[in-house]
């Protein structure tokens, strides 16, 4: 088991990882092209960004890399293991593929689920193209999870097929403190649906660990993709992430990305709606505490007539906490009569929380609908007191108007993502572990939520009782 620093990551590393794996030659100079690039980028190749990025949050000196990590479970997941035993689910602990549960009726029609080096082997053509899609060049950590990766899963959606159930894929750092790069790939083939839910977890240790995933994603046309983010880790962890979603005809995604832990998550999101009709709804929910820091970036691309992108982000900040949210829509010559909205809203409970958004437009045609808003505020104490007065401490008068905020966004997700994020909040209001809820506890939100908002129940009352 050879273990390097990423400060001191080389070829010979790269060698040993494609040598475990028994990687193709045209793999192995994927990787090594990959690395020369990384070395010679600056970590934001952006002037206007670099400014603001904490980026450098990442000690190359501390992070830790290995071809393989330990396979222990940590405690505190079991009972969430547990719970996935009948579901459909991928189960990544470090480098290791712990758990793959695919019923065999679901192989036999064509769902796959596998590690990326299995898919490298039985899935040759559909890896490659999504190799090839990752342009090394556009960013450092691009290219550093192109050269280095270490894990990562495949997941193929067969033509015509719509998977019911979700797939849950969950990801935790291992107990040796290693860091994991993960290179993820997911196809929904044509007109299919189907939900992924993500979760993302580390283990309580002081050493800095890291978890770099580059995922690409591909809906092909009239397909649809219901994909749920929920970054739980370590205060001590940091996320880099950057994610590719490519959208043919009629090709719809919805993500919902709940951001709750670890000191440093960098997110880089691109969707590129490349055939007519296509939309993408992208919904971004952040939770800061203590010294965290979130750097976000979301960029949509029209590329085809009649295309829709939506990009939503609500960050609610305490303490010393801060985001930074970078957006940009651009809309190409084909694309007309598009329609694209941006937005990026902070609330800051505390006077050192701080916010910075820098929304974009690029426009090249004509014909076509774009905006972008963004907006960073402190508690009104106008409506503190309101709250006070009517019998609310001011603790939960903070909780009121946070709900508030977020409710507008809320109302876009289905009923089970909005009680797993309003019990995270209410786990980093708390300072309680970051889980997601169990089934019992869960479905006593899902209740509440289903009658709060069944306006044909409410209507259905009325006439009752007339």
């Amino acid at each position: 088991m050879s273990q390097e620093l990423l400060s001191k990551l080389n070829v010979s590393h790269i060698e040993e990882i494609s040598s475990s794996k028994n990687e193709p030659d045209w793999l192995k100079d994927y990787r090594r092209n990959s690395l020369s690039i990384y070395d010679s980028l600056p970590i934001e190749t952006s002037p206007l960004y670099n400014k603001y990025t904490d980026a450098k949050k990442m000690d190359p000196e501390k992070v830790s890399l290995s071809t393989t990590t330990t396979e222990t479970i940590p405690a505190f997941l079991q009972k969430r293991l547990s719970e996935l035993d009948n579901e459909i689910c991928i189960i990544q602990i470090g480098t290791n593929i712990h758990k793959i549960n695919l019923p065999d009726e679901l192989k036999s029609q064509g769902v796959v689920i596998s590690s990326i080096f299995d898919a490298i082997q039985n899935n040759f053509e559909l890896v490659k193209k999504a190799l090839e899609a990752s342009n090394s060049k556009d960013d450092k950590f691009t290219a550093l999870n192109n050269a280095a990766f270490n894990s990562g899963i495949f997941i193929h959606i067969p033509r015509n097929f719509i998977l019911d159930k979700p797939i849950h894929f969950l990801t935790c750092l291992s107990e040796d403190g290693h860091s994991t790069i993960s290179r993820n790939i997911i196809f929904v083939d044509e007109s299919s649906k189907s939900t992924l839910i993500q979760e993302l977890y580390s283990p309580n240790i002081q050493t800095q660990q890291a978890y770099l995933e580059l995922m690409n994603t591909n809906v092909a046309a009239n397909a649809q993709l219901d994909v749920t983010t929920l970054q739980m880790m370590d205060q001590h962890a940091v996320t880099f992430s950057t994610r590719r979603t490519d959208l043919g005809q009629d090709a719809k995604v919805n993500w919902y990305s709940g951001l709750f832990g670890s000191m440093l998550s960098r997110y880089k999101i691109e969707y590129f709606l490349n055939g007519t009709g296509a939309s993408s709804n992208d919904s971004e929910v952040i939770f800061g505490n203590n010294e965290q820091s979130f750097d976000i970036q979301t960029n949509v691309t029209h590329d085809s007539p009649s295309t829709e992108g939506r990009v939503v982000e609500k960050s609610i900040l305490r303490n010393k906490s801060k985001s930074l949210f970078k957006g940009m829509i651009r809309i190409n010559e084909n694309a007309t009569k598009s329609n694209s909205f941006l937005s990026g809203r902070s609330i800051l409970l505390d006077k050192d929380a701080k916010s910075d958004a820098i929304p974009g437009l690029e426009i090249f045609t004509n014909d076509v609908k774009a905006t972008h808003s963004a907006s960073v505020a402190q508690l009104d104490e106008e409506q503190i007191f309101y709250l006070k007065t009517r019998c609310l401490s001011h603790e939960e008068a903070e909780r009121t108007i946070v709900e508030g905020f977020l409710e507008p966004l809320s109302r876009k997700m289905s009923f089970q993502v909005r009680a797993w994020i309003a019990y995270l909040i209410e786990s980093k209001w708390d300072n309680r572990d970051l889980t997601i809820n169990t089934d019992e506890e869960l479905a006593k939100f899902v209740e509440i939520e289903e009658t709060r908002y069944d306006e044909n129940s409410e209507v259905e009352q009325h006439y009752k009782y007339r």
